[in-house]
């Protein structure tokens, strides 16, 4: 790897880093959007004191001036419909925003965004506390949401594992729960071990892989672990929670060829939007050192030394780890810094290239990216996920000498059978220990 320090960097990220030190009257550029022509918009009804609030908050986070007059005439519209229904603010509910969505479409045919127009209001709404979140009146809470709850918060406070897993884990605790006890209080003390296999023997391979139905054992082993952990049980059934029959080590690595990656990359010397800056310097992190999408997503300002060459990666389990960085990444990154990031309070790296600007949400944002990209590229695969650019750089530094451990290394895997998974794509290593097929001529 061609590494080099960018001290000329620092000012830009101090620019992007800095937003929130701005004074109180800020000038925005042209794209802020503009409020001429309100005589048009004559707002009624119980959100009529709030408009200016949200129209100025609209504008702050730098909506497209179709975007902003478009959202501030479904307030309009919704606050006219609230006062003829007779509802009050501290009053609504997600019922009632269906309701109206209903009503609208009798005279107008709906658009795909006016739902999520609608629910920005109310998300803004019960932000700044005009509207009560119903979910949270403990009344209405279930016994399994209660525990739902506390799981969450073990596998985030003492676990460190990611937003998504934790949702994916908690969803099927959700169903285990659920199936047991029909909806009502799981009563976990009464669990055993018999029901425990009849849910796996009945759902775990209906329409699953291997992999997800192992997903399932993994997320209930976990559970019982917690549960025994806060003395809801006294008996360890996180070992009574059987094992998904599968062959160890079976998949092959879904690796993008070496040409495709070329190609990929070339492709994204051309793009010079703010967007097609962004991607690029995505795809290198991807290809060039191998980061997971999650750890693109987490990625912030601060973890870049531009005097040193190197950045600082959250992994799995909290583990920051420090890693070079390569010449043609800081520029893509520099690069999409200093002409394609949006200002923003936002310290994550990679931003959303539509208002709000805020950071992108998951690594599926990441999996979207790659796939428009290889489209975008001209380029035929089955797969178009994103860890197929982390198994490219795997196999090419197997192909080009490098050691499993290395490779371990550098991918900063925690266990070495993540890695020797690529010794089965050294084709020139297996042929030399493989044995002749039987009756062929030596």
């Amino acid at each position: 790897m061609h590494l080099l320090p960018f001290p000329h960097i620092s000012e830009e990220v101090s620019r992007h880093s800095s937003f929130e030190q701005k004074p109180a009257e800020v000038v925005f550029p042209m794209n802020r959007a503009c409020r001429k022509r309100r005589s048009r918009l004559v707002v009624e009804g119980p959100l009529a004191p709030y408009f200016e609030l949200y129209a100025e908050y609209l504008a702050d986070q730098r909506y497209s001036q179709v975007s902003y007059w478009k959202k501030t005439f479904l307030i309009t519209e919704f606050s006219r419909w609230l006062s003829w229904e007779g509802i009050s603010v501290d009053g609504i509910t997600t019922a009632h925003e269906e309701a109206f969505l209903r009503h609208r479409s009798r005279r107008r045919r709906l658009k795909g965004g006016d739902r999520i127009a609608l629910s920005g209001v109310t998300c803004w709404l019960r932000e700044k506390g005009i509207i009560e979140c119903a979910a949270t009146a403990s009344a209405e809470t279930s016994a399994v949401d209660l525990v739902l709850q506390e799981y969450r918060s073990y596998l985030h406070e003492d676990r460190g594992l990611a937003p998504a897993t934790i949702e994916n884990y908690a969803g099927y605790v959700r169903h285990f729960l659920t199936n047991i006890s029909g909806g009502d209080d799981p009563r976990l003390a009464s669990v055993h071990a018999s029901q425990i296999a009849e849910y796996i023997r009945r759902n775990a391979p209906q329409d699953r892989t291997f992999a997800s139905a192992k997903h399932v054992v993994t997320a209930l082993r976990s559970f019982f672990r917690f549960v025994r952990y806060r003395d809801y049980i006294h008996t360890d059934l996180a070992a009574a929670v059987p094992s998904v029959a599968g062959w160890s080590m079976a998949s092959i690595p879904r690796a993008m060829p070496a040409d495709c990656v070329r190609v990929l990359l070339n492709a994204s010397k051309k793009w010079r939007t703010a967007a097609g800056l962004r991607n690029r310097a995505i795809l290198l992190l991807l290809a060039r050192i191998g980061l997971r999408a999650g750890e693109v997503v987490r990625l912030e300002l601060s973890d870049i030394d531009w005097s040193e060459g190197c950045l600082s990666v959250h992994g799995k389990g909290r583990v920051e780890r420090p890693l070079p960085l390569p010449h043609d990444v800081g520029q893509a990154i520099a690069a999409y810094l200093e002409h394609g990031r949006p200002e923003s309070s936002c310290r994550r790296v990679f931003l959303r290239s539509r208002a709000p600007f805020d950071g992108l949400s998951s690594h599926s944002d990441i999996c979207q990216i790659v796939a428009r990209a290889i489209r975008r590229a001209g380029i035929e695969l089955g797969s178009t996920g994103a860890h197929q650019l982390r198994h490219a750089l795997a196999v090419n530094m197997l192909r080009q000498g490098a050691s499993l451990t290395d490779i371990g290394q550098v991918l900063r895997h925690r266990s070495p059978d993540a890695t020797r998974q690529y010794a089965k794509v050294d084709l020139e290593a297996l042929r030399e220990v493989a044995l002749p097929w039987p009756g062929a001529t030596p």
